[in-house]
């Protein structure tokens, strides 16, 4: 005996499950910063070789609970911005920024640069 199922019960079932393919969506797009983890993007970087002692590094940070600049924390605004002031020492410098997501996932970003007085460059050429 074929059990028939009505049009009204195949349509209440396709808007649940259409529904609940939805929520899962929504929920597994949401979660994509919790995947991906802390992200810092430079925008504001001087060149590799400076004639000037104090450069500045900007960019943005997102995914963060915590922000060092070699060891220093620094912050960021409401919208994941920082600038921060860096000082070269005589030669070769290592910027180090590194950030924790409030689970302990960090990531770094590290960039090199040298310092040369403007009086040893004008030597030099």
């Amino acid at each position: 005996m074929p059990s028939s199922v009505s049009f009204r019960t195949i349509i209440h079932s396709s808007l649940i499950a259409l529904f609940l393919l939805f929520v899962v969506g929504y929920v597994i797009f949401q979660a994509r910063f919790l995947i991906v983890g802390p992200r810092i993007t430079l925008t504001e970087l001087p060149s590799d070789v400076s004639n000037q002692r104090q450069v500045t590094l900007g960019g943005s940070a997102f995914n963060i609970t915590r922000l060092w600049l070699n060891d220093r924390p620094i912050y960021t605004d409401p919208d994941g911005n920082f600038k921060e002031a860096f000082v070269l020492e005589n030669g070769y410098t290592i910027a180090t920024l590194r950030a924790e997501d409030r689970y302990g996932r960090t990531t770094t970003v590290t960039e090199s640069f040298v310092y040369l007085p403007a009086s040893f460059m004008s030597a030099a050429h």
